[in-house]
């Protein structure tokens, strides 16, 4: 039988919760029955999303505030202290804020937006991990939820700043997943697919000429077509922050086209090899003989 509440009892901070993924995330982790603290750079929407969110809340849920730059340490460190002050369960970090940066050949560029999307997407993700990790050792448990995106696994010209940081993030999830095994703390990354989001916006409002052309038609069908379900995003976080989980660590997961919610009955399998993380690929693994 599904537990309807698989997330009753446990506390979550989810970054660039006020829109988009972050905004539906919290709803879903919400329905679950977490608590959760919800943070981003704009207080005005994230209000919006907090009076969203009490209005789905069973009695004594907690739906927290608090606005905050993920590129700005004191910022983070004031989120996960009053995270570790006003949730009793605190033991989920949701690192979902991030952004695209500035589009256009890595020549071309304003160095100071690419710095700054480095510093959202990756310095901001390991700040929350540095900060969570010790407080999660001391439970003995805990879960940290990264998201990636289509820059970790293939190219993406033009927007280099997000590929690159990206495929950091996987690298950093992996790794951390391995620093903190001995202590049940399991470290994962979603993949979303190709969301409807802001950041599709920004592409296409971008033009072909800085994003290229063939990048901007598919997001131009992208967006006739609607995208993959923030949805299943959404549900993937909240497989990955539940019990259910347990000891899936290090794995680069897709929320569309991987079958998650069969991974408990293969656990140990997973934990046993390299598959949903990223490798290096050599000629025999293409059926090439080179020696």
């Amino acid at each position: 039988m599904t537990n309807t509440y698989p997330l009753s009892g446990r506390g979550a901070i989810i970054t660039g919760a006020n829109q988009g993924l972050g905004k539906v995330i919290a709803e879903h982790y919400v329905r679950a029955g977490a608590d959760v603290l919800l943070t981003a750079r704009d207080e005005a929407l994230l209000r919006n999303v907090q009076q969203e969110l009490q209005g789905i809340a069973r009695g004594g849920q907690r739906v927290l505030i608090h606005k905050s730059d993920v590129s700005d340490r004191k910022s983070c460190e004031q989120v996960v202290n009053r995270a570790r002050a006003e949730m009793a369960g605190f033991q989920i970090l949701v690192n979902n804020a991030g952004v695209y940066g500035p589009k256009g050949p890595i020549e071309e560029v304003e160095w100071e937006q690419w710095v700054k999307a480095i510093e959202i997407n990756l310095f901001g993700t390991v700040y929350m991990c540095r900060l969570v990790a010790p407080i999660f050792k001391a439970r003995g448990y805990g879960k940290i939820i990264n998201l990636s995106g289509g820059g970790a696994t293939n190219p993406l010209p033009r927007i280099s700043a997000y590929a690159a940081s990206k495929a950091a993030v996987v690298r950093m999830t992996d790794t951390l997943a391995e620093e903190l095994k001995d202590w049940t703390i399991d470290v994962n990354a979603i993949a979303p697919g190709a969301l409807n989001t802001r950041l599709l916006d920004e592409v296409i409002e971008a033009g072909a000429e800085k994003v290229g052309k063939a990048f901007y038609e598919r997001s131009l069908k992208q967006q006739q077509q609607g995208g993959a379900p923030l949805e299943k995003g959404a549900e993937l976080a909240v497989f990955l922050a539940s019990k259910e989980s347990d000891g899936i660590t290090g794995r680069l997961i897709s929320a569309v086209w991987d079958g998650w919610r069969n991974f408990p009955a293969r656990r140990e399998q997973i934990s046993k090899s390299d598959v949903f993380t990223l490798r290096r690929i050599v000629p025999k693994d293409r059926q090439m003989d080179w020696e």
